[in-house]
């Protein structure tokens, strides 16, 4: 049996997909496939979908039955023995969902990440003193001081990406609601303060967008939930939806569904106001605190 993992790196998905290629390409069925590695055919399916990490040995048996050249298994095999390597993410284990470890393997492949949040300002833009205040409320189920704490330490170490050379870009659509809910209890206007404060330099960085969606501008298609797409560098890996729901989430790849909440996304953008707008309001909201 193949190594599981919390939630597989983006480089496995990547590879998964390839070998279910391969396999196609080699007329092969996953039944012809577990035979030669003598495993169950289920072992075959996990290896594809990236469920487990890749064992070299199998891979480079299925490789060698699928037709493919020494050369190319042996730059395979090196992709695969780099996809293996645990995600810095994993030393989160204890208190990090295997549903949400999948979101940041693809936030910090991505190229262009996407989202929309109705509720609280995005986690890649939080303060500290917000996301200590968020995670108290039981948002995440779970209110021991030391797992929020670790919970803290996570989100802020998800938001280097944004600052790295190769930083992805990062596009927000946020509900007024989400700056008007304050957070942080009895320090709540400090907390809210330094948040408004964050969000302003954060706006400042030239591959970070946020846009408001003020209470003016009515119902919007997006009233239903947040939710994130993500794009890549890799053209094996197609644009994917990640939407999140009170204990786990759902991640779509269908290019029906992504192309709805492409669609909706777009049209928040367009009814929200611009980059340059919002951070005039973001500036009142400050001056009423």
């Amino acid at each position: 049996m193949s190594e599981p993992r919390s939630a597989p790196t983006v480089g496995q998905v990547v590879l998964g997909r390839r070998l279910y290629d391969l396999r196609e390409h080699a007329g092969l069925k996953r039944e012809e496939a577990a035979r030669i590695l003598r495993v169950a055919p289920a072992t075959v399916r996990r290896m594809e979908m990236a469920e487990v990490a890749l064992k070299i040995p199998y891979l480079q048996l299925l490789l060698r039955a699928y037709g493919v050249s020494d050369e190319e298994g042996e730059a395979f095999v090196r992709l695969a023995e780099e996809a293996n390597k645990p995600g810095w993410w994993q030393r989160f284990h204890d208190v990090l969902p295997g549903w949400f470890s999948m979101h940041v393997s693809l936030e910090g492949a991505a190229v262009l990440i996407r989202s929309y949040e109705p509720h609280f300002v995005p986690g890649l833009l939080q303060t500290e003193e917000y996301a200590r205040g968020v995670l108290r409320s039981g948002a995440v189920g779970r209110t021991r001081p030391e797992d929020i704490e670790r919970y803290v330490d996570l989100r802020m170490r998800r938001q280097e990406l944004l600052t790295r050379p190769d930083a992805p870009t990062f596009w927000a659509v946020v509900d007024e609601t989400a700056l008007r809910r304050h957070v942080g209890g009895d320090n709540s206007a400090a907390v809210m303060r330094g948040q408004l404060d964050k969000l302003l330099q954060m706006t400042e960085l030239p591959n970070v967008t946020f846009q408001l969606l003020p209470f003016s501008m009515g119902p919007h298609p997006g009233t239903y939930g947040p939710f994130v797409i993500f794009r890549f560098p890799m053209p094996e890996l197609p644009d994917m939806v990640y939407s999140e729901y009170l204990t786990g989430a759902v991640y779509l790849d269908a290019r029906t569904e992504v192309a709805t909440h492409l669609e909706v996304m777009d049209r928040m953008a367009a009814q929200a106001a611009t980059a340059q707008r919002t951070k005039e309001i973001l500036r009142d909201l400050r001056k009423e605190l």
